[in-house]
């Protein structure tokens, strides 16, 4: 079985990414894109990103969570701390942060370390979220095996009757990690395949060294 897509061609033509235009630092002109696609109206989820991890297996595996902040320091997201990527994470920190924007025809890159926030951020985050979704990282075992869909279910139900009325403490093994980011590379499509393409990089008196890429 084959098919051949190497007709599935597409021009780019939408913006252009300059040295006269974008910010001194990557975090603040990330801050810009992020407020362009979500004025855009274009995509559904403008915060989920690609995580990219170096497994116990020694093998890269990339897989998409939802980014749900960003600051100054870097980016954020939660996840099962004994899942698959969270031991990668911590027999690795070293991971990579992409995201893709096709209505604006914009990629945005990110290399960099990632560590658990503070357990009293976990907390509140967790507090924030829906009942639902609270029993559904307390039932989660994730990345195990299990033998169906209405195991799950089932699990899911007994915990349902368990917590019905109560208040749901964060499960110790679940909460944030914090992404510094050590590089940050801003891709805007062009016309031609010559795409602009510009990589901060950080330095060690932490300032960011801006350098532009051939596509």
């Amino acid at each position: 079985m084959q098919k051949d897509l190497g007709n599935y061609r597409k021009s780019y033509e939408k913006s252009e990414l300059t040295e006269g235009s974008i910010k001194e630092n990557p975090l603040e002109q990330f801050q810009k894109w992020f407020y362009e696609v979500e004025a855009s109206d274009g995509v559904d989820e403008p915060n989920a990103m690609t995580v990219s991890t170096i497994g116990l297996d020694g093998f890269p595996k990339s897989r998409v969570v939802l980014m749900k902040k960003y600051t100054h320091e870097g980016f954020i997201f939660y996840t099962n701390y004994k899942s698959e990527k969270g031991r990668a994470i911590a027999a690795d920190p070293s991971v990579c942060l992409s995201f893709f924007w096709p209505n604006m025809e914009r990629q945005v890159i990110i290399k960099g370390n990632a560590e658990k926030i503070a357990e009293n951020l976990s907390d509140g985050y967790f507090e924030s979220r829906p009942f639902g979704s609270q029993l559904g990282a307390v039932v989660s075992n994730q990345s195990d095996v299990i033998g169906s869909r209405e195991v799950l279910e089932k699990e899911l139900e007994a915990l349902e009757k368990q917590y019905e009325g109560q208040t749901i403490e964060r499960p110790q093994h679940w909460g944030g990690y914090l992404v510094r980011p050590i590089s940050i590379e801003f891709w805007q499509g062009r016309p031609n395949r010559l795409h602009d393409r510009i990589r901060y990089t950080l330095q060690e008196d932490h300032d960011w060294k801006i350098e532009r890429l051939a596509p």
